[in-house]
């Protein structure tokens, strides 16, 4: 069944964020191609010719936009911790299987930018992984040989994942139940992105200025300090604003 599509005169809900896919890729420093693939699914050749489906990780927060995937906050926090997954070389499937987990066991649709999960996350990855494990055929239909040994690896070394989970949670503010800040520029609170202002664009925290406004601003001007007085806010902040928007751009 389609989902329903926000029209161009509908304003988006607040307090839940609005990213679209080339805002989170750049935010997340990862392709868009991903991000299309894990959200909208896709079709691949399996090794025996046949062609499969591969579903969605899970439904966006926000409907399409003209047909265009458009993202919530909880949905960037989500894609933050797939992405750290992935490059401890889990795959997909495993990935699939630990969200599932972690669905039942929490009781929430994104998992990952749960308290719970901060805290029990490092249980709910080896609990899935030891379930993949415990069916060695239906675990190598699923991912490859060189995926398998990791499992084990990541299994006998656990605390892999309590560092990881540790350091992408480092520079997120939670609040009773779920991640309610990130603070992305070098973990500073000089720039946060916050569902419940500005749509969750990147903003000077203590103004709520758009690092972007800023960035243009020193282009323009040619001096931070200007902006700085023009704005209202410290010249610390339009430096950072500054890097933050040029890594950006360098993502």
């Amino acid at each position: 069944m389609a989902m329903a599509q926000r029209s161009e005169s509908e304003t988006p809900p607040i307090g839940i964020g609005l990213y679209t896919v080339a805002e989170a890729a750049a935010l997340l420093r990862i392709r868009q191609r991903n991000i299309r693939r894990w959200l909208a699914g896709y079709r691949y050749k399996a090794q025996d010719g046949s062609a499969r489906t591969m579903p969605p990780l899970w439904q966006p927060q926000l409907p399409p936009h003209e047909h265009q995937i458009e993202l919530g906050f909880r949905d960037l926090i989500e894609l933050r911790f797939v992405s750290a997954f992935m490059d401890k070389g889990l795959g997909i499937p495993t990935i699939r299987r630990c969200l599932e987990q972690a669905r039942v066991i929490i009781g929430d649709e994104r998992p990952f930018s749960t308290r719970r999960f901060q805290t029990d996350g490092r249980t709910i990855f080896l609990t899935s992984i030891e379930q993949v494990l415990a069916n060695q055929s239906e675990a190598l239909a699923e991912v490859s040989e060189t995926e398998h040994s990791r499992l084990i690896d990541l299994r006998d070394r656990q605390f892999v994942f309590r560092s990881l989970i540790q350091q992408t949670f480092k520079d997120l503010d939670v609040g009773n139940d779920a991640v309610t800040r990130w603070r992305p520029y070098r973990g500073k609170t000089t720039i946060v992105l916050d569902p419940k202002r500005a749509f969750g664009q990147p903003i000077a925290n203590d103004t709520g200025v758009p690092t972007r406004t800023l960035s243009d601003g020193v282009a323009a001007e040619g001096s931070e300090k200007r902006v700085a007085a023009l704005f209202n806010v410290a010249r610390l902040v339009v430096t950072d604003a500054v890097a933050f928007e040029r890594e950006l751009v360098a993502a």
